[in-house]
Order: C-alpha cells, then structure tokens, then sequence
C-alpha cells in the first residue's frame, strides 16, 4: 500500500511538471507538446522599391529635348516604348514593336564616341552578359534579374560599347553597380551618331524557352534570355509607378498595364509562365481544358484563369478565339500577334509562335 502511494505521488508530481512547462511557453491547448512554431516569414520586400535611373541623367522626361535617342527618321517618339517605329513589309509600310526606351548620350569623347556610363538600376542577380555584338541585335548586353513578391523580373541594357569586364554571370548587383559604357553595338545596324542605351524591364515567359529554341534549331543561343521570350513593358510607366509608391510592388505597375485583347485557348498543362507569376492565375486552380489570357498589346499576359461554361461552348466551335479586343489599347498593333481577317480578330503568324513558346513544356 505504501508504495502505491509513492507511485501516485510520483505521477502528480511529473503531471504538475508538464503543466508548468506549458504555461512557461508549451502550447495550452495540448499537454506535453513542443514550442510553439516560428510565425512564418514576412512576404519578400521588392527590390524595385528603391532604384537609380540607369544612366547620369537626372530625369527622364520625353519633352525635355536631348533625354532620348531617335531614329534616323528623327521622331522622339521613336526612341519610346510600343508601336512607335515603321518597318518595310512587302511593297508597304507597316507599325514596328519598339519593347523598351532608348537613352541618347549626355557626354562623347573627341570622336564622339559617348562616355556615359550605365548602371543597374536596382539590387538584383546577373543572369546573361553578352559579349560578342554581333550575335544579337541588342549588341553587348546585360540582363539582371530583381526579386519581386510577384516573382522575378528583369531589366536589359544593351547597345553597350563595352560591358564592365569584373560583370559575371551569377553576380549580386547592388542598386548603381556600373555595368558598362554606351555604345552603339552592333556598329552595323546603329551608327555611332546614333549611340544610346536602350532600356527594358519587363518579365519572363518561359523558363524553358531555351529548349523550345534549340528544338527550332535556331541560332545563337542566349538561354532564357533572347528577346522572343522577354515581355517587355512600358519603362517610363514603371518608373512613373514607382516615383508614387513607398512601399512599391511590381504588381502595382502591371495594374495600370491595359488588357488590348483576351485570348481563349485549350491548354493540356500549367503554362510556366504561372508558375513564376503565380498570383496572375486568378479563380478556381488549373485543370486543363480551356483557359482565358487577358494580353497586353505585346503579348504580356495580365491574367489567366480557367474558362466559363459559357465560355467552353464558345470555343467549341473554335479551335482559339480571340475576343474584347480592345482597339485603343493595341494601337498600331506593331507586334501584329492578332490580326484582324474578314472583320474577324485571330492569332496570326507571330501570334502562333508565341503561343507555342507560352505553351513548351
């Protein structure tokens, strides 16, 4: 008898234990338990949110003259961003994409070579330099890559007369790192009167663009980072965003990007581009079928979600349908990734090969 009455103390003393650790810190709700889990993180701080222009000048204003390098036509406009620019196609004239801003020189050496330099224009991550001019139409460029709680985004220099030579792929870049010098590369299609640093910032369509290029068998080689899979976006609009943030979000930009057309098509698995982006998939989760792809003038696309019953039955007598398309928003529709056929608005030829790229898996 006396020994079970040690027992039964013994036990009361170890419960009063456990009870004591718990309201020093255990979890009340569950005897014995461990400490409680750390809260989870805060959301990630964008790095956009403090930035330098990416040149000496101190604004970037179109009206100011001299800020911007035209073309040989001589249009300001034609140094900004969107429909801007005409190209020869066939016998006639057609409205040519320009996808960033093009920054004319402040200062040029006794050969009128220009001596600005350029600089990133906030933290971030090299993840391409080229180095050979002619193995792109960009010239020497860089591409840097900036953590956004919406995901990444990069920004491109390119016609550099030089690329810093200590730039490597993988570096951490600190906002006003120099990368380089203004140029004009390559020389065989930009004049040294002409030089300029052109400016994008945008985002990236498909992280395994590379593969689908080398299944095309094309030629050179920039991985991720060839402009066919970059959705570039208004700069001046960025930093205009940005100037009226504090507490800046990428997101908060793209808000003010107008949808130019919707684009209703069958999808067999989760475009990559989501699951970098993943907060531009709105509504019930993906599951395969018929999706809708609200666009911008050049293709970047704004949202996706999966399609209505009313929507499903609309696509059932189309293969894809382009619809509420908005023409002031496509303007002179440079990209021509829609083209409008007998009244009637379809993807055409580049919009094709876009889609394909979204879509390569």
């Amino acid at each position: 008898m006396r020994f079970l009455w040690i027992l039964l103390g013994v036990v009361a003393l170890v419960s009063l234990g456990v009870w004591v650790a718990v309201d020093l810190g255990g979890r009340p709700d569950v005897v014995g338990a461990g400490p409680v889990p750390p809260p989870p993180p805060p959301p990630p701080v964008s790095s956009l949110r403090q930035i330098v222009l990416p040149t000496d000048r101190a604004n970037l204003d179109p009206d100011e003259p001299g800020v911007f390098q035209p073309t040989a036509a001589g249009s300001i406009a034609s140094a900004l961003y969107g429909s801007v620019r005409t190209t020869r196609s066939g016998n006639g004239l057609v409205a040519s994409f320009h996808e960033g801003i093009d920054i004319a020189p402040m200062r040029r050496d006794s050969r009128g070579r220009p001596l600005d330099e350029v600089r990133v224009i906030a933290d971030g991550t090299v993840v391409h330099i080229n180095r050979r001019s002619g193995n792109s139409n960009y010239g020497n460029y860089v591409v840097v890559t900036h953590a956004d709680p919406m995901g990444d985004v990069y920004t491109l220099y390119a016609h550099l007369a030089v690329v810093a030579p200590e730039l490597s792929k993988g570096q951490h870049l600190a906002a006003g790192t120099v990368l380089g010098r203004m140029g004009n590369t390559p020389a065989t299609i930009i004049p040294a009167s002409r030089s300029h640093l052109h400016f994008e910032i945008g985002m990236i369509a498909n992280a395994r663009f590379a593969g689908w290029f080398r299944a095309q068998r094309l030629t050179p080689d920039h991985g991720a980072f060839n402009g066919m899979n970059l959705q570039a976006l208004d700069p001046l609009v960025f930093f205009a965003a940005q100037r009226e943030s504090s507490g800046f979000e990428f997101a908060e930009f793209l808000a003010r990007v107008p949808v130019a057309f919707n684009l209703l098509v069958p999808m067999a698995a989760f475009p990559n581009y989501f699951k970098r982006y993943p907060s531009l998939w709105k509504g019930e989760r993906f599951a395969g079928g018929w999706v809708v792809l609200a666009c911008s003038e050049n293709g970047t696309i704004l949202g996706g979600r999966q399609a209505s019953d009313q929507e499903r039955q609309q696509a059932a007598r189309s293969r894809r349908l382009v619809f509420d398309v908005d023409e002031k928003a496509l303007g002179r529709n440079g990209c021509r990734l829609i083209v409008r056929q007998g009244g009637v608005w379809k993807l055409g030829t580049k919009g094709e090969r876009w889609l394909e790229i979204l879509q390569y898996q």
